[in-house]
């Protein structure tokens, strides 16, 4: 993924994109701290750790950009915009809501969960499986109700 970046960052540099050559460099930076953080506990930014890094860069964008459109900022909430639409050109396919409640209902099933003591264990099971392509904050939820929480 490291390569595509940069393949990305040179294109947007020769079509003089300033704000797709910007985020680019937001996302090289945040990896870049990824990886310093990595050497200190001895391992490898994988492309899943990758992909967790987009989605935070993502929901933050999505906060900034709720908070921008209350306060009548425009020109901040459209940037915002352009810059999470940047970034998801990066990840993978979302889960649908249907597909996202099948995998909740499938992980709960094969970890044997049976009550909100094991809801870390799906969860880890969830993020094993769809780092990058789901919204833990929503397959959260979906965990709670359906362990009865």
């Amino acid at each position: 993924m490291r390569e595509t970046f940069s393949s990305a960052l040179k294109e947007a540099m020769k079509a003089g994109d300033k704000r797709r050559v910007a985020t680019l460099r937001m996302i090289q930076a945040g990896l870049k701290d990824r990886e310093i953080e990595a050497r200190g506990q001895s391992r490898v930014v994988s492309d899943e750790d990758i992909l967790v890094l987009l989605q935070k860069m993502v929901k933050s964008r999505q906060e900034s950009l709720e908070i921008f459109d209350k306060a009548g900022r425009r020109d901040l909430a459209a940037q915002e915009r352009e810059e999470i639409e940047i970034i998801r050109k990066f990840l993978p396919q979302s889960l649908s809501d249907d597909e996202m409640a099948a995998a909740v209902a499938e992980a709960v099933t094969e970890s044997s969960a049976s009550g909100m003591k094991d809801m870390g264990k799906v969860i880890a099971l969830l993020r094993s499986r769809f780092a990058g392509r789901m919204d833990f904050g929503k397959a959260s939820a979906l965990v709670k109700a359906q362990l009865g929480g």
